[in-house]
Formats: C-alpha cells, sequence, structure tokens
C-alpha cells in the first residue's frame, strides 16, 4: 500500500526565485535541515537537470535522489534512489499567488522497505518536509531581488 504526505508554504518571493533554489543542489543546506549536498556529476552550484543524481547528507543519514522533471518555475519531481524506500516519489509544485508572491506544495508518494513502517516514515516525513517547504519559502524571500 502505498503512503503519501503532502505540506504547502508560501513565499513572498516570485516562483523564478523560489525555483533557483531547487535547482541548485549547494542551496539545500542553506534553507533545510539537509547538512550536505553534493552532485553526482556535476557542480552542486550549477543548476541540475532532469536525470542528475544529488546526494544529501544529513547526521549519518544519506540519501540519493534522481531529478525526473523539471518545468522551470513551476514544478520539481525526484525519485529516491537510496535509503529506506522500496520506492520514494517526491513532487514540489510552484503556483504565482496572485499580488506576487509563491504557493509551494511539497508532496511525495512512498512505499518503504521495512514492513509495517509507512505510518512512522508518514508522521515523520510530513514533519520534516513541512520544515523543507517553510525554509524553501523564508530562503526564496531574502534573495529574491
Amino acid at each position: 500500500m502505498p503512503y503519501s504526505y503532502g505540506v504547502t508554504a508560501r513565499s513572498q518571493a516570485a516562483p523564478d526565485a523560489v525555483f533557483a533554489a531547487l535547482a541548485r543542489a549547494a542551496t539545500w543546506p542553506r534553507w533545510s535541515p539537509i547538512d550536505s549536498a553534493d552532485v553526482e556529476s556535476g557542480d552542486p552550484e550549477d543548476r541540475q537537470e532532469v536525470g542528475d543524481t544529488r546526494i544529501f547528507r544529513s547526521g549519518r543519514s544519506v540519501s540519493r535522489e534522481r531529478i525526473v522533471e523539471l518545468i522551470d518555475n513551476r514544478r520539481f519531481v525526484y525519485d529516491s534512489v537510496s535509503g529506506p524506500f522500496r520506492s520514494y516519489r517526491g513532487t514540489i509544485d510552484l503556483a504565482p499567488v496572485p499580488g506576487g508572491g509563491t504557493h509551494i506544495t511539497w508532496s511525495a508518494t512512498f512505499n518503504p522497505k521495512m514492513p509495517l513502517s509507512g505510518g512512522f516514515w508518514q508522521w515523520y516525513l510530513t514533519r520534516f518536509m513541512q520544515r523543507m517547504a517553510d525554509g524553501l519559502a523564508a530562503y526564496a524571500n531574502a534573495t529574491d531581488g
């Protein structure tokens, strides 16, 4: 049975500023609980493209995520390619807000490897990803201009 979560945040920044932060792995530790970010082939400061795999470290945890869809200033989709999930697809949708700003929706569907752990992961990821979405919104606010 697949599990899912969805969180939202609002940034005063324009969608292009929010997307710019998502598309560069090097920015993620600046606005999230992630300690470090790297890219398998390339520079984490450069904009990543579909097919790129990013490596995130938080404490002793390491995750590898492959970008599977990018729609400039609107959508960022990634799959986890390592970690505690049999499958995991995350989607970050950006929508302009009338009068300025961006509505951020960060969601995922996933299947954990360990039986009976889905409820825990759903609870944990909802809270962790809310911190990610809030951090992204605040970072984009500070860098838009």
